[in-house]
């Protein structure tokens, strides 16, 4: 069965990968069928020549993962489409502060509540 997975290159933590065809059951740095393209995670570079991949599957070749995800984030010239995370990952210390800022903040405003409604219930008293 052949498979469309990643050929490892580059030097000690500073990983380039080749996206190949290959047999399953021969080694990660073995000989390919062919040659898709390549990527670098480091700076997210990719060229990935996708109409071949896909005929490549077409013909039954079975992507692992990683291959799959690039190939579907894939733009048409080759490209990896990629989208930068929003969400700020804080530590535990941060986490805690702004929690505590947040219960302050809606102490506060149920307070500020609780005191308008004790000066509305005084004005319509008098």
């Amino acid at each position: 069965m052949l498979k469309i997975r990643l050929k490892r290159l580059g030097a000690k933590k500073a990983p380039t990968y080749r996206i190949i065809v290959i047999n399953s059951t021969t080694k990660r740095e073995g000989k390919p069928v062919e040659e898709l393209g390549h990527y670098n995670p480091k700076t997210k570079e990719m060229k990935l020549n996708k109409e071949s991949a896909l005929a490549w599957i077409s013909k039954g070749a079975q992507p692992t993962d990683t291959v799959k995800y690039l190939i579907t984030n894939c733009n048409d010239d080759g490209t990896l489409n990629y989208k930068k995370s929003e969400v700020v990952k804080l530590s535990k210390k941060a986490q805690a502060k702004k929690a505590a800022e947040e219960e302050a903040k809606k102490a506060a405003e149920e307070a500020a509540k609780a005191e308008a409604e004790a000066s509305n219930t005084e004005a319509a008293a008098e």
